[in-house]
């Protein structure tokens, strides 16, 4: 690309053109590109939310969780937490171990209706707490925070969709509440983009057309740095949802070795300073945008997404009070032995979140074949890779292993609790994507 080229693509960028994509309704959704600049104008307001608390509980999903979970790794912040998962074992454990008449519980969901986040709060608002919200302006959980007298609500920005949000409310909120330097985040972040309106010379430009010369030239795994913090979890999602439809894609894949394969490239993270996470989170959405362009699609939707959760209501609607069914389905054996590049194994383990090691032995035998691996908790991968497993290229192939949910955990309100929903999520999921034709079994943890 020449130099008279990218600058005209960078300038469509910030002008909101969306016919750099295909000419929908991207130019509504670069509310991100302004947002560090934003942010530092509404710091004074936000860090007046810190309060005196033990313990701060996040509740949320996808773009409302991973950025402040990258953002709680990165700095060590004990007295976080974020709940991103229906497994009652987890919720059970983070319950015993609060004080809750301590502690602050915060509902993050752009929409107000995400379903797990709302059962999540309905089970807490049952038992004490604090409560406060973050929502975009006019949601459905605004109203119902402020009928219930929360602390406080923080409206985010309706120019901006979820997995572009870790430098808006709902990623530097958390970042206030754990103490940081918020202002320094944020000014490192406007830095970058003011970087990202320069031509070649532009860091968000030059990564993404790596990316999508990548892409070009068959390598569409993009083999994600490791960080302390686990920059990947964030940026999985960033890649994943953005580009992964109409059967193409970048296909993310934290930890893997760029070097391993022809159909791979590298990923690189920078982050000499916990600081510049404010300015990798603007370079890494820039680029995704800047890739979403040579792989001409929107960046900013995901048509897939919604598949799930339909198959989700139906069976909690229709199981009455029977679980759905998490039986062991196909042959784990033959996929694995019948895999081999381009294809990857997407590992979508609806477990446990501290039993997580348990599916290393899994991920070493995938690598054996040659093949990238990746993995994700559900239901939270439902909110971050979902869209890529079953618009994206077809070369998955599908590993869900489930875990013992143990006895069932009450949800206050509803006709079903975290242990049924958590099974309706993962039967939900594979028969998804069973009517996309993916290439897909299901394994007990325990068997692996």
């Amino acid at each position: 690309m020449s130099s008279l080229e990218a600058e005209e693509l960078v300038d469509r960028i910030w002008a909101r053109d969306p016919s750099i994509w295909t000419g929908d309704d991207e130019g509504h959704w670069l509310g991100w590109l302004d947002e560090p600049a934003r942010m530092l104008e509404r710091l004074d307001e936000l860090e007046g939310l810190a309060s005196d608390f033990d313990d701060v509980v996040w509740l949320g999903m996808g773009g409302s969780s991973l950025a402040p979970e990258v953002i709680r790794r990165t700095f060590g912040i004990k007295r976080f937490h974020v709940l991103d998962t229906t497994h009652p074992h987890a919720i059970r454990r983070l319950e015993e171990g609060l004080e809750l008449d301590r502690t602050l519980i915060v509902a993050a969901s752009k929409s107000g209706t995400t379903l797990e986040t709302r059962c999540q709060l309905d089970y807490f608002l049952a038992r004490g707490g604090t409560f406060a919200a973050v929502t975009d302006p006019g949601s459905e959980l605004e109203q119902y925070a402020n009928e219930r007298e929360f602390a406080w609500v923080v409206p985010g920005e309706p120019t901006i969709g979820g997995r572009y949000s870790a430098l808006s409310p709902f990623g530097i909120v958390p970042a206030v509440l754990m103490g940081l330097d918020a202002r320094t985040l944020l000014e490192r972040a406007d830095s970058m983009s003011q970087w990202c309106r320069l031509g070649e010379e532009n860091p968000g430009f030059m990564f993404g057309l790596e990316l999508g010369d990548g892409w070009s030239s068959g390598r569409d795994k993009v083999c994600i740095d490791e960080t302390p913090g686990g920059f990947g979890l964030w940026a999985e999602q960033l890649i994943a949802e953005s580009t992964g439809k109409h059967g193409t894609g970048l296909i993310p894949a934290p930890g893997e070795d760029p070097d391993a394969g022809p159909d791979r490239q590298h990923g690189g993270v920078r982050l000499d300073d916990p600081n510049d996470l404010g300015a990798e989170f603007l370079r890494w959405e820039f680029a995704t945008a800047v890739a979403g362009s040579i792989l001409g699609i929107n960046p900013f939707d995901q048509p897939d997404v919604q598949a799930a959760k339909d198959r989700t209501a139906a069976l909690l609607r229709d199981a009455k009070d029977a679980d759905p069914a998490t039986e062991p389905e196909g042959s784990l054996d033959e996929l694995l032995g019948a895999a081999e590049p381009p294809q990857y194994v997407a590992i979508q383990a609806f477990i446990d979140p501290a039993r997580e090691g348990e599916l290393d032995p899994l991920v070493h035998r995938v690598r054996e074949t040659g093949c990238i691996v990746t993995k994700g908790l559900g239901p939270r991968y439902l909110h971050s890779t979902g869209q890529l497993h079953k618009g994206g290229p077809p070369s998955i192939l599908a590993v869900q292993v489930v875990d013992d949910f143990g006895e069932e955990l009450e949800i206050p309100g509803r006709d079903f609790g975290f242990r049924r929903l958590i099974a309706a999520q993962a039967a939900g999921d594979l028969e998804a994507l069973k009517e996309r034709g993916r290439q897909a079994c299901r394994v007990r943890l325990e068997d692996l």
